[in-house]
């Protein structure tokens, strides 16, 4: 994420506090963006398992393939699937450079159990992002 080298902004606007800019390529991403990527997500999740275990129901498997998908494609590409089809990347400290796996794995861990992601700050990030020091903000 960009910082600048001044006191975090006073300002009430969100990833005001993050350097962000307010609108447009690099602001952060709404709650309902956010939500529709997880959704987008989670059903080529659950298509993703269900050919494993058709013709039975994913149950589970789908967690563990929401998991992996998530893990690879925010290292490898910034941004998952879901992400990428509504505009969205994972921004973080260190811009131009992959995310490192263990960011990866704890934000997804997080994600996985939903409530952190639930629990947002003044500027809209979940417990996930704030403790990886990512957000997820427009392409």
């Amino acid at each position: 994420m960009v910082r600048d080298a001044q006191p975090p902004s006073q300002e009430s606007r969100r990833g005001a506090s993050l350097g962000l800019p307010p609108e447009g390529p690099g602001s952060l991403a709404t709650f309902t963006s956010r939500s529709g990527a997880f959704v987008i997500d989670a059903i080529a999740a659950a298509l993703i398992a269900g050919l494993f275990t058709a013709p039975d129901l994913p149950g589970n498997w789908s967690l563990l393939s929401f998991g992996l998908v998530t893990v690879i494609t925010l290292t490898a590409l910034g941004q998952t699937p879901g992400m990428r089809l509504l505009g969205l990347r994972l921004a973080h400290p260190r811009p131009g450079s992959r995310l490192a796996v263990w960011r990866a794995v704890v934000r997804t861990a997080l994600l996985l159990l939903l409530v952190p992601a639930l629990v947002v700050d003044g500027d809209g990030r979940g417990l996930h992002d704030r403790l990886t020091d990512t957000a997820v903000v427009r392409a």
